[in-house]
């Protein structure tokens, strides 16, 4: 039987798994994997695992793949650069995975989703814009349904 953390150390934990977390954001583009992610906490890679998922809810890998694609997202509303160029861009080093999870977030592969402008209106602000256009986790597309208007 395991012992519960105390206090100090489950705040502990929590920081640790926070600059896990910002050091996602910070390189996604970076090859990152869960190993490296777990030598700059001093964990091993089933420890952060689990820890990550318990505090956050999913896996650090699900967690930055996500932000590769919301990235990747912004990269193709823009329109000037081609999917494998952003796949690279985003630190995808897989085509075939980038758009697979690509597909498995948004709904539509990264070239439809690029055809469609599929992003915010002239004019949005930024920060609004990542807000309408932000993936969708743990494979939950949304389903396509019948125009509203």
């Amino acid at each position: 039987m395991t012992s519960r953390p105390s206090r100090e150390e489950h705040l502990r934990d929590l920081a640790l798994l926070r600059r896990v977390r910002d050091r996602i954001d910070r390189e996604y583009a970076q090859p990152l994997d869960v190993e490296a992610l777990a030598r700059g906490v001093h964990w091993s890679a089933g420890h952060l695992s689990r820890e990550f998922r318990r505090a956050y809810g999913e896996s650090p890998y699900s967690y930055l793949m996500t932000r590769r694609i919301e990235r990747a997202m912004a990269l193709l509303r823009r329109g000037d650069m081609s999917v494998t160029d952003v796949c690279f861009a985003v630190g995808s080093s897989s085509l075939g995975t980038f758009s697979t999870r690509f597909t498995e977030l948004v709904g539509v592969s990264p070239s439809v989703y690029r055809k469609q402008q599929a992003g915010p209106g002239p004019g949005m602000p930024p920060c609004v814009a990542k807000q309408v256009t932000r993936p969708v986790r743990n494979r939950e597309a949304p389903v396509a349904g019948p125009p509203l208007a």
